[in-house]
């Protein structure tokens, strides 16, 4: 029996390594071609022959085709906002939905599970003219704000983690509130939200992502106007026919720079964020 554990822990390490190496092995080459002194973006060896930090510094020097920084800051810009929408969005559906108990309850929960299995690409052409119509694809600043409503419209779907969370806190603390005069309004300001930081804090980081790495929605709404892209699709710009052999290796530098914001924010908030989807799964 000794033996035999001894082998199928053996086996399990072997097997965790090679899922491990092959995890890190496309992060390590992103990284190292980011540092590589050549340009262009075929090579027929992977160890880059040279090591240079130009690759970062022209990053954000910018020019008439590449202006990292601004799309960096449009990204950041409308990252902010809809996470701010969907986060509150989000948190007051699920509150609704595990608190309060009213007609089309089940049969709303069972029409928002079947609508979260389609991508939201599906309704891409819909949601292009019902901005067109509104007149939000006129200027550059009113896409932003389009963006920031695409992003955020949908999100209280998105409610079942969030409320499996809410499940799991007593309601008798509920009770007591409606005891001492507090409305439905000022227990879930009051009472809830300060005990839900664990789920607060993943529904913040994954609200933050969506804006962050879309290119789909960003692309549709913004067009040809360059000046206002997020970062999406200004990585995909260096990546256009005529652009790839001379901002490819920079265009990596780019990939591990938007990264480093999302790693610092999950680094901070980890222990927050495994708490949260460990209490959603409880409930």
């Amino acid at each position: 029996m000794k033996m035999r554990r001894f082998i199928v822990n053996t086996a399990c390490h072997i097997l965790l390594a090679v899922l491990s190496v092959i995890w890190i092995l496309p992060i390590f080459y992103v990284i190292l071609t980011s540092f590589r002194a050549e340009s262009g973006s075929y090579k027929s060896y992977i160890w880059p022959r040279g090591f240079t930090l130009d690759n970062y510094i022209n990053l954000f020097h910018g020019n008439n085709n590449i202006n990292f920084t601004r799309w960096f800051t449009n990204t950041l810009v409308i990252a902010i906002f809809s996470t701010a929408l969907s986060a509150f969005f989000v948190l007051c559906v699920s509150y609704v939905m595990s608190r309060l108990r009213f007609k089309m309850r089940k049969k709303f929960m069972n029409i928002a599970l079947i609508l979260g299995m389609f991508p939201g690409f599906m309704s891409m052409i819909a949601v292009y003219y019902i901005l067109k119509g509104l007149g939000l694809l006129e200027a550059g600043v009113l896409k932003q704000i389009a963006l920031v409503l695409v992003y955020s419209g949908g999100a209280g779907l998105g409610f079942y983690m969030a409320k499996g969370f809410f499940d799991t806190i007593p309601k008798s603390i509920d009770e007591a509130a409606y005891i001492d005069g507090a409305t439905k309004w000022d227990t879930f300001i009051r009472i809830t939200i300060p005990l839900s930081k664990p789920i607060i804090t993943y529904t913040l980081i994954t609200a933050f992502m969506g804006p962050w790495v879309d290119y789909i929605f960003a692309k549709v709404i913004m067009g040809n106007d360059s000046q206002y892209y997020t970062i999406a699709i200004g990585l995909w710009t260096m990546l256009e026919q005529e652009f790839v052999e001379y901002y490819y290796t920079q265009f990596y530098a780019g990939c591990v720079m938007i990264s480093i914001p999302i790693a610092i924010l999950f680094l901070l908030t980890q222990k927050c964020y495994v708490e949260g989807v460990s209490g959603a799964v409880k409930g």
